[in-house]
């Protein structure tokens, strides 16, 4: 079979496994980088190019696509879909997970727990939005914010009103969410594959801070979860119709809240926590998938769709 990667960087820990998962497989694997990709968009014979040639004769492709870039790269990802390529993450999932506001909108409307959230534009709602989600402490987060970038506790009303009009008067969009202080600055990353937690770890953020990121400096550990969080988990990846996805849970005296749905988690933690060949099972998954996809070809949910 033959895989293609979209990734920017050969180098990237999740990158270079998925790539040695592959070819352990028996696999040809082949990393491209999205933002090199240009398309030829026709009804006849849609083509992909990279760097002067074409691209044809992928089985597969597994995206990796940064969030600064989703635009560009899920546009790159569709063209492929259309070209007949089976996707591990389909460009519709991604671009929900991606709109952190949407995929609120869609797991609320499936009933998944959330934290309170709320939203608005005008700076005369302020005080409003700030008492919808409880009063403070409250969280702030930027809707384009990745790896705990643009995430404020604000812990006064005073602080809460001002980060927020420093925000709406950069013309920013965010959202407004309670903070669950019960979660002591740990939240639960559980890896989603094929509709199955394979593996969950609980990330712990360094003393003095409420993000638990790894990128920030959060630690990592295998964690046994309920049978509930298992099936929040399992909920919020069909939700957002994600075949592999990291799902971040708190835990709250109310049950498992989704705080989101990553559409292209890293791996180095989850399989230095778990002790787990993840990389090994993303692979095993294309293989049944691309089989599944050759016997029903109009099976990509993308394909014919915006």
């Amino acid at each position: 079979m033959k895989i293609a990667i979209l990734s920017r960087n050969k180098n990237l820990y999740s990158t270079k496994r998925l790539v040695d998962a592959a070819q352990k497989r028996g696999h040809e694997v082949r990393v491209i980088d999205h933002l090199r990709c240009y398309m030829n968009i026709t009804s006849q014979k849609p083509m992909m190019h990279y760097k002067g040639e074409s691209l044809d004769g992928f089985d597969a492709v597994i995206p990796r696509i940064g969030a600064s870039v989703t635009f560009y790269g899920t546009a790159v990802l569709r063209q492929f879909e259309m070209m007949g390529v089976y996707p591990l993450n389909e460009s519709v999932g991604i671009s929900r997970s991606r709109d952190k506001l949407r995929s609120m909108q869609l797991l609320s409307r499936k009933g998944v727990g959330l934290p309170i959230t709320g939203f608005a534009r005008n700076p005369d709602d302020i005080d409003d939005l700030i008492q919808e989600v409880g009063g403070t402490p409250l969280v702030i987060k930027l809707l384009e914010g990745t790896q705990g970038i643009g995430v404020v506790l604000a812990e006064t009303k005073k602080a809460a009103e001002s980060v927020i009009q420093a925000f709406m008067g950069l013309s920013v969009n965010i959202m407004v969410q309670e903070f669950i202080q019960e979660a002591n600055g740990a939240d639960i990353r559980c890896f989603v594959i094929d509709g199955k937690v394979v593996a969950a770890m609980k990330r712990q953020g360094p003393d003095g801070e409420f993000r638990s990121n790894l990128h920030r400096g959060g630690s990592a550990e295998l964690i046994k979860i309920t049978s509930e969080e298992r099936a929040v988990a399992i909920s919020a990846a069909k939700v957002m119709g994600l075949n592999v996805c990291g799902v971040d849970m708190l835990r709250s005296s109310r049950g498992p809240l989704v705080m989101e749905v990553n559409s292209s988690p890293g791996l180095e933690g989850i399989e230095k926590a778990s002790e787990k060949d993840i990389a090994d099972m993303i692979v095993a998954v294309i293989e049944k998938k691309v089989i599944e996809n050759l016997s029903n070809p109009n099976k990509t949910k993308t394909r014919g769709k915006g």
